[in-house]
């Protein structure tokens, strides 16, 4: 029964990296970058969810809706002042761009909260006779289910369904895959590049609103590094499931949580992350393009 305990909270992690892989993967499927800051933005959404529900008294949905609207402005302006500039820049200047970003938002948010751990606030709880309860039990207590791991599961599913039908169904969708494809000729077709990737950040960041606010509730404790490591990962999970492809960042991310948790249970803690990194490597050399990516041959 420990075994299940394990493999649910790896799923539970796994969804949250895919929400954030998710984000990542559109970023770089249409713009062709990697949005280093993207992690950073989780902790921004984090933070904007817990001063609204923790020091105004807001309730946890208008709590998570601010998070998602703060998050997709900046992930706007974001785009609009740093990297819409760079355009026709190599992408050594682009990465160094992102990566400045995120120190920018770090500092930011040391200046505004300090650097001092705040604790969460239990956002998916209920009341029963005057106790909060997170969660619920099976099979005589043996296996214990939280709320916030079946929201995940339940949120990450959604979002990737969702995603999926977005891209395929709407204008605006057919208009992203056009400039991930070739983004000269979408332009010629009438296509508004730059509005389409400012729509593909603002998605990506209010995704990444809603995998802060998940993870902290998961596990509540927000710093300002809160995005760091989480980032790392679910760029991870992108690349393990193939960039670019959003089956892939969802498989890959949740494939990626249950190695974590599966090797902190049974191998070692210290080590866990090592491992996550080698499983990586270990499918890179097999399969380069990732689990679900296309190998693309390119003319020179």
């Amino acid at each position: 029964m420990s075994f299940l305990n394990f493999l649910i909270s790896g799923i539970s992690l796994g969804s949250i990296y895919a929400i954030i892989a998710l984000g990542y993967t559109m970023v770089y499927g249409i713009a062709k970058m990697l949005n280093f800051a993207h992690g950073d933005v989780i902790m921004v959404g984090a933070y904007v969810c817990f001063l609204a529900v923790s020091k105004s008294g807001l309730p946890p949905v208008v709590g998570i809706l601010a998070a998602v609207v703060v998050c997709t402005v900046l992930g706007m302006v974001i785009e609009k002042l740093a990297y819409k500039p760079l355009r026709q820049a190599t992408s050594l200047a682009v990465l160094i761009t992102a990566i400045g970003v995120s120190y920018f938002l770090q500092n930011a948010a040391l200046l505004l909260w300090t650097p001092n751990p705040k604790i969460f606030p239990a956002l998916f709880a209920r009341t029963v006779d005057g106790k909060k309860v997170t969660g619920f039990q099976l099979f005589d207590g043996q296996l214990r289910i939280s709320y916030v791991t079946v929201i995940t599961i339940i949120a990450c599913i959604i979002i990737m369904v969702v995603l999926t039908l977005f891209t395929s169904r709407t204008r605006t969708g057919k208009a992203m895959r056009a400039c991930s494809e070739d983004k000269g000729a979408a332009q010629l077709m009438g296509i508004n590049v730059d509005t389409t990737i400012s729509i593909t950040f603002a998605i990506g960041s209010g995704l990444a609103a809603i995998a802060g606010v998940l993870l902290c509730s998961a596990y509540p404790t927000l710093v300002p590094t809160t995005g760091s490591m989480p980032g790392i990962k679910a760029f991870t999970a992108a690349v393990f499931g193939g960039i670019g492809s959003i089956p892939g960042a969802f498989i890959g991310g949740l494939l990626l949580g249950v190695i974590e948790i599966l090797a902190k249970a049974y191998i070692s803690t210290q080590m866990s992350d090592a491992i996550v990194f080698l499983v990586l490597i270990i499918v890179l050399l097999v399969k380069p393009a990732g689990l679900l990516g296309k190998k693309i041959s390119e003319k020179v």
